[in-house]
C-alpha cells in the first residue's frame, strides 16, 4: 500500500471521528464505563491473587518433628530421604536445642521461665521448603512411610483453602472480564453501525468506482480503533486516581503490613495500561470489522 492511501486512510479515520463527534462521544463514554468496570474487577483479582501467592509462601513448608533419641546417623538418612522426595525444594535441621532457643526469643520478657525446665522438652525436627504448595499433600504423604518421624505439621486446612480461594477468584474473574469484553465489542458495532447507516451511499458510490472492500474497511477501522483507545485511556485514568487514593487510605488509616499484600500503585499502572490500550484498540478495531461485513455486500 502506498504512502499516499496510507496518509489518506489515517486522514479519514480522524475525519470520521470528528464528522461522527455525538455518537463518538456516547461509543467513548460506553467503551470508557465499561472498562471502567472491567478495571475495577480486574484491580480486585490481581490484588486477591497477589495475597493468596504472598500468603502461600508462608505456608510452603512443612515441619517434622524426630522421635526422642534418634541417633545422629538416623537423623541424617532422615535428611537424605526427605531431600529425594518430590516437590521438596531443601530442608533445614533445627535441633531441640535451636528450638528452645527459638521459644525464648518468642517468649520476650517471659523467656526467663523456661529457664526453670529440668529438661529440654522439644524434639529435633526438618523445616522442609516446598517448590510449590500444590505439592504440600503428596510430600506429607512420602513423609508418613518414614520411619523415625513422630509427627508432621503442615497447616492443610488453610493451604486447601487459599488454593480454593484463588482458583475461585481467576475462575470468576475471568469470566466477568470475557463478559464485560464482549459488551464493549456490542457497543462499538452499534455504534460503528449508525456510521454506516449514514453512510451507505457513499460506500456503495466508493465500490462502483472500483474501491476495494479492504480500502473501505481501513478508515472505519482506525475510526472504531481511536474511539476504544480514546475510552481506555479515559478509563485508565479514572481507575489510576481512584486505586491511588484506596491505596493511600489503606497506608493512613490500617497498617503498613496490610498494604504489603496490595500491589503497589505504579505496578498496578502499568498492568493496567497496557492491558486497556491492548483491549481498547483492539475491541474498537474488531467492532468495526464485525459491523462492516453486511454493509460491503453491497
Amino acid at each position: 500500500m502506498k504512502i499516499r492511501s496510507l496518509k489518506y486512510i489515517f486522514n479519514q479515520g480522524l475525519v470520521g471521528v470528528w464528522r461522527n463527534k455525538t455518537m463518538g462521544l456516547a461509543s467513548i463514554a460506553s467503551v470508557s464505563a465499561t472498562l471502567t468496570v472491567l478495571g475495577l474487577i480486574i484491580i480486585l483479582v490481581l490484588n486477591i491473587n497477589n495475597m493468596a501467592e504472598l500468603a502461600q509462601v508462608q505456608f510452603e513448608t512443612i515441619q517434622v518433628f524426630l522421635e526422642d533419641e534418634l541417633p545422629l546417623k538416623s537423623i541424617s538418612e532422615i535428611g537424605e530421604r526427605i531431600d529425594n522426595i518430590d516437590g521438596v525444594k531443601s530442608t533445614m535441621y533445627e535441633s531441640k536445642e535451636a528450638a528452645l532457643e527459638i521459644m525464648k526469643d518468642r517468649w520476650g520478657d517471659q523467656a526467663h521461665l523456661l529457664e526453670y525446665l529440668e529438661t529440654n522438652p522439644l524434639p529435633n525436627s526438618y523445616i522442609i521448603y516446598l517448590d510449590s504448595i500444590e505439592q504440600a499433600h503428596e510430600v506429607v504423604y512420602e513423609l508418613e512411610e518414614i520411619h523415625g518421624i513422630s509427627d508432621i505439621m503442615y497447616y492443610k486446612e488453610i493451604i486447601d483453602n487459599l488454593i480454593r480461594i484463588a482458583s475461585f477468584i481467576t475462575n470468576v474473574g475471568l469470566i466477568l472480564i470475557v463478559t464485560l469484553i464482549i459488551i464493549s465489542i456490542f457497543i462499538i458495532v452499534n455504534t460503528i453501525k449508525i456510521t454506516l447507516n449514514a453512510r451507505k451511499q457513499e460506500i456503495t458510490i466508493m465500490k462502483d468506482i472500483g474501491a476495494t472492500n479492504w480500502f473501505i474497511r481501513w478508515p472505519l477501522i482506525i475510526e472504531g480503533t481511536i474511539l476504544g483507545l480514546i475510552g481506555a485511556l479515559i478509563a485508565v485514568a479514572v481507575v489510576h486516581y481512584g486505586y491511588q487514593q484506596f491505596y493511600n487510605m489503606i497506608l493512613t488509616r490500617f497498617t503498613v503490613m496490610f498494604s504489603a499484600y496490595m500491589i503497589t500503585v505504579p505496578e498496578m499502572f502499568g498492568r493496567i495500561f497496557v492491558m486497556f490500550a491492548i483491549i481498547g484498540s483492539g475491541v474498537g478495531a474488531l467492532g468495526s470489522i464485525l459491523s462492516l461485513r453486511r454493509y460491503l455486500r453491497v
